[in-house]
């Protein structure tokens, strides 16, 4: 499981001109994908990392300051474009699989107590963000 965290003033997730997921902040973005070795252990690691990561200004985490969490799936982390000119897409583990798990992620942060904004799996997804300055982190498990 991949995960790219971005410190956020606000985001928001539009599907066909509807926004579907919005936070506003501070908070994170999280751009989430799974591969085909991902289950449970993963699922209740990157949850906690996401929530406990002290990435929010002063050092506090989404936990400190119960700062809000947009989570879009992003099967795109596991491209792989080593060879050639097109990526491909192998790791990503297919949608049957990798559907419930970004939707487990999002519900072990909300038992976490994170308030838990989504975007529209496997959709074709416009995401929009105003960062918090320059700080993304890539987290894997």
């Amino acid at each position: 499981m991949r995960a790219v965290v971005q410190r956020v003033l606000q985001a928001s997730v539009t599907v066909d001109g509807t926004v579907v997921g919005s936070i506003v902040g501070p908070g994170l973005l999280v751009l989430l994908g799974v591969t085909h070795t991902d289950g449970p252990r993963e699922v209740a690691w990157m949850a906690r990392k996401i929530w406990e990561v002290r990435i929010l200004r002063d050092e506090k985490s989404a936990s400190d300051l119960g700062a809000p969490i947009l989570v879009v799936s992003q099967f795109t982390l596991y491209g792989d474009a080593r060879k050639g000119r097109r990526p491909t897409w192998l790791a990503a583990a297919p949608g049957p699989m990798s559907e419930p798990l970004y939707e487990d992620v999002c519900a072990e942060l909300e038992r976490l107590g994170a308030t838990v904004a989504r975007g529209s799996f496997g959709a074709d997804m416009l995401v929009s963000s105003d960062n918090d300055g320059p700080v993304t982190l890539l987290l894997e498990v």
